[in-house]
């Protein structure tokens, strides 16, 4: 958890109040769980919207969506030596650092980077505007087919065209 830099319950706020656009607040939930009796870097973090989970983010989903005949654990490390870029599946120690780097980045270039998780932070962000927005529409079929919800979402709420 130190990686998102502070309490969850301080981060919770920050994404969905602080940080998220006036037309998303009420309809974006952020949780975290942690595993029991497991140490601090084990949990699941979920992203939900309008209540239906949207992205979940654990050593679990992650090996699953990479297990072969070697098993759920060999393909979780397997898929950690993977560039996030050329994946479709996080664990939550990618959620914490993308989301580190999302808060340490100006918004354009949040938007910009090459990691698709800090680029689903900063396409909610309040500080992304409507001119802006039509310019990531124009180029949503560049993002990652499971991030396109999170820009088309953003996009509904916003009503571009």
């Amino acid at each position: 958890m130190s990686k998102i830099l502070g309490s969850w319950s301080a981060m919770r706020k920050y994404l969905e109040k602080e940080m998220l656009c006036d037309s998303l607040q009420g309809r974006i939930r952020y949780e975290h769980k942690k595993y029991r009796n497991m140490d601090s870097c084990w949990g699941i973090f979920e992203i939900f919207a309008d209540d239906k989970l949207l992205k979940r983010f654990s050593a679990e989903t992650m090996g699953k969506s990479f297990q072969n005949e070697d098993g759920l654990w060999k393909a979780y490390w397997a898929a950690k030596n993977i560039s996030v870029t050329d994946r479709t599946a996080f664990d939550d120690e990618d959620f914490a650092d993308a989301l580190a780097d999302y808060r340490s980045l100006q918004i354009g270039d949040a938007l910009k980077s090459e990691n698709p998780l800090v680029r689903m932070f900063a396409v909610w962000d309040r500080r992304v505007g409507k001119r802006t927005l039509q310019d990531l529409k124009e180029k949503l079929n560049e993002q990652p087919e499971w991030l396109q919800e999170f820009y088309c979402l953003r996009l509904n709420a916003e009503k571009i065209q």
